[in-house]
């Protein structure tokens, strides 16, 4: 056989494609368009490859051929049932080498009923009736070869997925499986057959009139059969790839996104939802648009991945409110005039502002709770004062920890921490120490040695305090100074001498812990 041609590689991949993004467009929020009658008409090349095993060396039914024709109507008694009737007229030539040496055409069709359910943003079409199809088989070789038609009778199971697609763009995903009742030659000899068809098409509505939708589509497909005579010994198989363009007319019925027949005026028109401050567009946000199905109520759509989407309105000024979690809601009117489509509406959202909580401070003194007015009480930039009852309310912090300062004359100053919660109010009491003048301070610590860790028996001097004292055998000391920066000395046998600089308050305590260095040897 010869080798393909680069459509015969190319179409297979065209319908793995349709299937992709068939399966991307159902993140789409609108139904696709419904119908309640269509009539397809399809035109274009096919591309065959295909043996019969006794045909002879160098006999192929390969190559592209023009003139493959189908046309498919469709119609529909409700939202759900109809009936389906489908005829193809498929081309044929039989070549050795590049000489042509007969031809002719090949016929198959289908009938029967049909089932449709949208699922959101996808439409599922399932059907079963009777296929008739015709099969290539070669005979009468006392010349030439001779086309002898085979036929196969079949019980045809198919389904289709429709979707919507952006820039009103249609997407369809197909396939059809027959199980073969009887199959025979042109002869009568019994015979046995199989095979499938898969197909996908993308199409444009390029024309709408009172109800009717014109699209032109592009569409593709393979079949595969097989045929085999057992008596004879002879088997016949082809692969069918078809690329075509079409036209399609559809009268419009159920469906979210048609037109009725009859009725108030309506038009389509087209919404976007995006950031008002950066024009970003907003995947995903939920849309509240006029119900048309129920009116005086409203329906709610979601965009889609461009944060856009097409409804269809009742002619006036119609409202569509556009909802995003961290957004604050926005409504915008879409004037909707008889016209096909009405000029397009964007819906601005602006971003919430940051969730705040309130820390209510509440100061006091000593083990009585007395408040202490006039406390200045720090948090971050604010920067308040108590009430009389001692009281302060800081309000506008963000939710989480937060550290509060708060001082006043006579009193030592402290540092508190408390949560914040997003939205509710939280509180803090805080007891203030008074500041007792006069009163020594206290320091303590210990002295180690930095090789081991053991306590050591050191010397600790302050000279400014006049204070000279050792470590007990634990390491540690005590010394009682007046408030002030104090420098301290620290010495050890073995050790070297450290230098350190303390400031203790009066009243207070503070600890001083040192690990002395070993001398070099």
């Amino acid at each position: 056989m010869r080798r393909p041609s680069p459509l015969t590689d190319i179409l297979p991949r065209l319908a793995v494609l349709a299937l992709a993004l068939a399966c991307a467009g159902a993140a789409r929020a609108q139904a696709p368009e419904s119908e309640r009658a269509s009539l397809r008409l399809r035109y274009g090349l096919s591309s065959r490859q295909g043996e019969q095993v006794d045909v002879g060396p160098g006999l192929t039914y390969s190559g592209l051929t023009p003139n493959d024709v189908a046309l498919t109507l469709m119609g529909w008694a409700g939202a759900y049932l109809g009936g389906q009737v489908d005829l193809q007229r498929e081309a044929f030539e039989l070549r050795e080498a590049s000489s042509r040496v007969t031809g002719g055409s090949l016929v198959r069709g289908s009938v029967g009923p049909r089932g449709r359910l949208s699922l959101g943003p996808v439409r599922l079409e399932l059907g079963a009736g009777y296929g008739f199809a015709q099969l290539p088989l070669f005979g009468g070789f006392t010349s030439a070869p001779v086309l002898q038609r085979g036929v196969r009778h079949a019980a045809l199971f198919s389904g289709r997925v429709v979707v919507a697609l952006p820039a009103r763009l249609q997407l369809e995903a197909r396939g059809e499986v027959p199980l073969t009742l009887s199959a025979h030659a042109a002869d009568g000899l019994k015979a046995s057959s199989s095979g499938y068809v898969v197909g996908a098409a993308l199409s444009y509505p390029v024309v709408q009139r009172n109800g009717w939708t014109g699209r032109l589509l592009l569409d593709v497909q393979q079949a595969h059969d097989t045929m085999e005579l057992e008596a004879r010994g002879l088997r016949s198989e082809q692969r069918m790839r078809r690329m075509g363009l079409g036209f399609e007319v559809a009268l419009a019925g159920v469906g979210r996104a048609s037109r009725p027949v009859d009725g108030p005026r309506q038009a389509f028109v087209a919404l976007s939802v995006v950031d008002a401050e950066t024009g970003a567009p907003l995947p995903g946000a939920h849309v509240r648009v006029p119900s048309l199905k129920t009116p005086g109520t409203d329906e709610e759509l979601v965009a889609d991945a461009q944060g856009q989407l097409r409804v269809l309105l009742p002619e006036g000024s119609q409202s569509a409110q556009a909802s995003v979690e961290g957004y604050e809601d926005a409504t915008a009117v879409a004037t909707v005039t008889g016209a096909e489509e009405s000029a397009p509406v964007q819906l601005r959202l602006r971003k919430k502002a940051p969730a705040t909580g309130s820390l209510k401070v509440k100061v006091v003194q000593g083990k009585n709770g007395v408040p202490v007015p006039d406390v200045k009480v720090v948090s971050g930039t604010a920067l308040l004062r108590t009430n009389m009852v001692g009281e302060v309310l800081l309000e506008g912090l963000a939710p989480g920890p937060v550290a509060v300062a708060m001082s006043a004359p006579g009193f030592r100053a402290t540092e508190e921490a408390a949560v914040v919660v997003a939205g509710q109010t939280s509180e803090l009491v805080v007891v203030l120490s008074q500041e007792r003048k006069g009163e020594q301070a206290t320091l303590v610590g210990q002295i180690r040695s930095a090789r081991n860790g053991r306590p050591l028996v050191a010397t600790v001097t302050i000279p400014q305090a006049k204070v000279r004292t050792r470590t007990d055998k634990s390491g540690t000391f005590t010394a009682r100074v007046r408030g002030g920066t104090y420098r301290i000395t620290l010495s050890a046998p073995g050790h070297r001498t450290q230098t350190k600089m303390v400031t203790v308050r009066e009243g207070e305590q503070a600890i001083l812990n040192v690990d002395l260095f070993p001398r070099g040897r």
